[in-house]
């Protein structure tokens, strides 16, 4: 079978930079010049896994996402590991949303392209709400699945997917076309090859906008967001700190007391 497979990937903060990450007082939004970003990290597992389906059935991988300019960058890495076509969602008019005024922009691209499966990561590294995936598949009327750490196909028309919980897993099987949402235990994604990085700067990147995707503008961004950040503050632990010296069977007696002392034990 031929699987007509759509990833969302997003760019964030490379987690090896997120002390010099700060946040606009007056926006709450993140302040990103000069910190590197990368695609969200289950993102990739999201797309390596739409990979090994397509090395195994045949189909096409669309990879999708919603940003500025600047997102290119992570579609064009998404090209060179492997994906056949990648959009980006780029319009004033999109700035400025939160998770639902996302994942309805996201599902209008979805509808216009086509597809037998979503893929997405759980959440982002740096929002880690869990709830463009869910969104989604309601704005598209289909089966949702989170936590995936496996797929199967049974049938044409059927996944069946293992979920992780917390004490154990669960499988859950759902009718195409479905969302899933992907768990980190699920792949190891690839490394993009040379020969995927020319491939990549000969498929290109589209570029979609509000006109595109027959949206009002005012259906999407800021204006169609239900919540907003309505301020930020920074939160600090002072702790006492206490430094016992001595040699180690003498420090930990020592520990014991003062913990007693305090109450602790």
């Amino acid at each position: 079978m031929a699987l007509s497979i759509i990833v969302c990937i997003k760019q964030v903060p490379d987690p090896e930079h997120f002390s010099k990450i700060s946040l606009d007082p007056a926006t709450g939004n993140i302040l990103r010049e000069g910190v590197p970003t990368v695609i969200n990290p289950l993102d990739r597992h999201a797309l390596e896994e739409a990979l090994r389906l397509k090395e195994k059935f045949s189909g096409a991988v669309v990879v999708l996402t919603m940003g500025p300019l600047q997102a290119k960058e992570a579609l064009e890495t998404a090209l060179a590991m492997g994906a056949d076509e990648a959009v980006l969602l780029c319009d004033p008019g999109f700035a400025g949303a939160d998770t639902l005024a996302t994942a309805f922009t996201l599902s209008l691209a979805m509808k216009k392209v086509g597809f037998d499966l979503v893929l997405c990561g759980d959440e982002t590294i740096d929002s880690g709400t869990g709830q463009v995936g869910p969104q989604l598949a309601e704005f598209l009327n289909v089966p949702h699945v989170a936590h995936a750490t496996a797929l199967q196909f049974p049938s044409e028309h059927e996944l069946v997917a293992r979920c992780a919980l917390e004490r154990g897993h669960l499988k859950v099987a759902v009718a195409l076309p479905a969302v899933v949402a992907v768990a980190k235990g699920i792949n190891e994604p690839r490394l993009p090859t040379v020969l995927g990085i020319m491939t990549a700067m000969q498929k290109g990147v589209a570029l979609w906008d509000c006109g595109t995707l027959g949206a009002d503008p005012g259906v999407c961004g800021a204006a169609a967001s239900p919540t907003r950040v309505v301020g930020v503050f920074e939160s600090r632990a002072d702790r006492k700190r206490e430094i016992l010296t001595g040699a180690p069977e003498e420090a930990v007696k020592k520990a014991v007391a003062r913990l007693r002392e305090l109450g602790v034990m």
